[in-house]
């Protein structure tokens, strides 16, 4: 039963991406530190969101929010009988806003923005009693960004473009576990810090130059709390929330105000089912929720919360090999942005995750 471990909550994190709160992506998941034995794994997502909102009830927007594709492994291993290490690569944030097939005559039609993030974590895990555990690591996260805003007369801001240097920064993390391996519970907490970034810029302003500058971002600190126990034979329920502080993320260059903040922390949960019906094969079934703060958003993300569902399954291809697969259909919040106030509404996404692992 401990095999079908969060493999619904894994997928639906990579299809909820494209629109979770800030700009989470992958969940900061360290589920690998948790296998048996000597573990490798390999996993592959695809997103596909419909995010489009109207302009006066007229223009459209056209379909803003890329596809985008999501890579990620991770390797685990026992040092001795009660220390373990894991090393995780993960997307952990990023962005792919394009506003390219909006309306003529829609404000911010050609506006694109792109966030790129690569994180490698490496974790030691101390197993210090019968069932309790404690953790920590460092996470070492590369970044980049761009962004291209056409020209708004209406608010009398030039054409503009930034672009980033590629930056690397070290951040840490710390938990703590219980486990009952008897009936497959285990309950962790982990604490991911805020990781301080400052970036070379060069912005363009139509008309009057080119200009090189600083600008300092921080990626959010957060809280995952995930909980899994068996409730019947071969039957597994899941739970998991993820606190994030993206009110101290703040994106202003020097030559354009506030290009990105946020007015709220975010919250996100996640309640599924696995099933193990017989050697090979398993399934499950995961719920995701992410309430809407109900307040004007940027232009480069106009969503609000989101409702998900997932299912997935998991084939075992050899006793030490798997493969699994899962869909996320999601329903993207509404929400009106800010500068122009512009509606989105009845947005929608559509996930797909592989993972291939091994045990050795």
């Amino acid at each position: 039963m401990k095999k079908t471990t969060a493999l619904a909550a894994t997928l639906a994190v990579s299809a909820t991406g494209a629109y979770a709160g800030g700009m989470d992506r992958s969940g900061q998941s360290i589920a690998p530190l948790f296998e048996d034995g000597t573990y490798v794994e390999l996993t592959f997502g695809s997103v596909s969101p419909d995010v489009s909102g109207t302009l006066g009830g007229v223009l459209s927007s056209g379909d803003m929010a890329e596809s985008y594709t999501r890579l990620a492994g991770a390797y685990k291993r026992d040092l001795t009988d009660n220390l373990s290490m894991a090393l995780i690569i993960d997307e952990p944030f990023g962005a792919d806003v394009d506003y390219g097939s909006a309306d003529p005559g829609y404000t911010f039609l050609g506006a694109t923005a792109a966030v790129d993030t690569t994180a490698v974590t490496g974790i030691l895990r101390y197993e210090f009693a019968e069932r309790y555990s404690v953790y920590g690591g460092l996470r070492v996260l590369k970044s980049s960004g761009e962004v291209y805003l056409p020209a708004i007369p209406l608010a009398a801001a030039p054409e503009y473009a930034m672009s980033t240097s590629h930056e690397t920064d070290v951040g840490y993390l710390l938990g703590v576990s219980y486990e009952i391996p008897d009936i497959a519970l285990r309950a962790s907490l982990t604490y991911n810090s805020q990781i301080d970034i400052d970036f070379d810029t060069t912005e363009t302003l139509t008309g009057f130059g080119t200009f090189a500058g600083t600008m300092p971002v921080s990626m959010p600190a957060s809280v995952n709390f995930d909980f899994q126990t068996g409730i019947a034979a071969d039957t597994l329920l899941m739970f998991s929330a993820r606190w994030a502080e993206w009110t101290k993320t703040d994106i202003t260059p020097q030559y354009y105000d506030n290009l990105v903040s946020y007015s709220e922390d975010v919250w996100s949960y996640s309640l599924g089912v696995g099933r193990r019906f017989n050697d090979k094969l398993s399934g499950s079934i995961a719920i995701g929720y992410e309430p809407g703060s109900g307040d004007i958003v940027g232009n480069l993300g106009p969503t609000d919360g989101y409702k998900s569902v997932t299912a997935g399954l998991k084939y075992q291809i050899t006793d030490q090999t798997a493969l699994s697969g899962g869909v996320s259909y999601v329903w993207i919040g509404d929400a009106t942005t800010s500068t122009i106030l512009a509606d989105f509404a009845d947005n929608t996404a559509v996930g797909v995750g592989f993972k291939l692992s091994h045990t050795y």
